[in-house]
């Protein structure tokens, strides 16, 4: 080796963030780690009292930190992100799977240290959060899900207490929380039996006649399944009333965003579905996105009102986190995942997430996949070819760009119909079949139709 080479100097990391600090997140302690030159006693640990919290923040204050980083440990990173971040730290949540620890002894202080370091050297990516106000959106949304799933078990209770009794109501109309079956069911719980003045409760837009519900409310009733349907119909209308309250708090979230963003340089485009949909809030959720957005996210196909609002309360209004679509994809895990090794492709399957914005976006794919429409088409042609399942990822990874490219950039979409995609799809398959001829030297010709045959007299 020459001596030119012996002497050159190893090229050192410099560090991009440092005034860094790290917590490692605890139920009852958090360990707090600064760099060495910052304090003498560099990692310190607090209990997860609000007071020790704040004097989490002055220590961190006195040793000059700007950014502080913090693994999602269940909900009980959520006080200390938020008093940090309202004291004016830049505070980053980082997955656990990014910050692997080396090889050796595991404890909170080696954990601590061990984040410090890699934040302090650029090395973790934050995970995304959105601002405080689209924080409350997001957390008032997830709620009201929380409500619906708990009235829904209580939706079950009241459809076994009435099979119980052979009172066969979820057979005769298609939902019995609808307009027939709530006036049935109350009529039950207040005392009436007769299956004739059971039936005239019945709404005339009901599929089933009245003889035919009457039929079905013949039973046998007995005391103790009374009591069960009279309290599981007590918290179902209990969760219902919730739902509306929680209705309340996004509305007035909603108007505050309103009152912040520029009016909407279009006007709202005609509805393009008139059926309500099923658990949809009680104020008018597209026009108040349209007000806050300037666009009509619900004139993508599976994309209502309700859906709409949940994926702007996971993602925000803002969506320059993302440089691009395919960074956007890749967060909700609907890009390919390829893991090359050797200048081979060993695996490009989709990531497993529990991303929400995620499982709405394949909820979105499934419903537009039974529409006339060209993401419909495109949805219909990959699940013959290689299975539902790959399809409903597919079809939501372009339901994703759609949603990023209107947000973002303002795009307008407008469904070219199915009729358009298959005849674009088969003009690609007769250019490639061309192609392929002319390199193996033949030339393709269109078939002559076939004669019309006289009919015989």
């Amino acid at each position: 080796m020459s001596e030119a080479k012996r002497s050159r100097s190893p090229r050192e990391l410099s560090p991009v963030h440092p005034a860094a600090a790290a917590i490692d997140i605890g139920a009852t302690i958090h360990v707090a780690a600064v760099g060495l030159d910052r304090d003498t006693e560099p990692v310190r640990t607090f209990q997860t009292f609000t007071d020790d919290l704040h004097r989490l923040g002055d220590w961190f204050a006195r040793c000059g930190i700007k950014t502080v980083v913090m693994e999602s440990t269940g909900v009980y990173w959520i006080p200390i992100y938020e008093i940090l971040e309202q004291r004016g730290f830049k505070v980053m949540v980082v997955n656990a799977r990014d910050a692997k620890h080396v090889p050796g002894r595991k404890t909170d202080v080696s954990d601590a240290q061990w984040l410090q370091r890699l934040h302090e050297y650029g090395l973790l990516r934050a995970s995304f959060r959105p601002q405080a106000e689209m924080a409350g959106l997001r957390a008032y949304l997830r709620q009201r899900e929380r409500l619906l799933d708990y009235a829904a078990a209580h939706i079950q209770h009241m459809q076994k207490a009435l099979t119980q009794m052979n009172l066969q109501l979820h057979h005769v109309v298609s939902d019995i929380t609808g307009v027939t079956g709530m006036l049935i069911i109350r009529a039950i719980v207040a005392g009436e039996r007769d299956p004739g003045i059971l039936a005239s409760y019945r709404d005339p837009r009901c599929h089933a006649s009245v003889e035919t519900v009457r039929q079905a409310l013949v039973g046998n009733v007995r005391e103790e399944h009374i009591f069960a349907l009279t309290q599981a119909l007590e918290l179902y209308d209990v969760y219902q009333a919730k739902v509306v309250a929680c209705d309340k708090q996004i509305e007035a979230i909603l108007k505050r965003l309103q009152k912040g963003a520029p009016a909407p340089l279009k006007e709202l485009p005609p509805v393009r579905q008139r059926t309500r949909q099923p658990n949809a809030p009680a104020f008018d959720a597209r026009e108040a996105l349209h007000a806050i957005l300037g666009v009509d996210l619900t004139q993508i196909h599976g994309l209502g009102p309700y859906l709409a609002l949940k994926l702007v309360g996971e993602c925000g209004t803002d969506l320059s986190a993302w440089p691009s679509a395919k960074h956007f994809t890749s967060w909700l895990a609907l890009a390919p995942h390829n893991k090359i090794s050797g200048g081979k492709v060993l695996s490009s399957k989709t990531r497993r997430t529990s991303n929400r914005a995620a499982s709405l976006l394949r909820l979105a794919a499934v419903t537009v996949g039974r529409t006339d429409t060209a993401l419909g088409a495109f949805f219909r042609r990959l699940s013959a070819r290689v299975g539902k399942a790959k399809a409903v990822t597919a079809t939501a990874r372009k339901i994703a760009v759609l949603f990023y490219n209107t947000l973002r950039h303002g795009m307008s979409y407008a469904d070219p119909g199915a009729t358009y995609y298959e005849d674009r799809y088969r003009q690609r398959v007769l250019s490639n079949l061309q192609r392929r001829a002319k390199s193996l030297g033949f030339v393709l010709q269109q078939a002559e139709p076939p004669p019309v045959q006289a009919g015989v007299s």
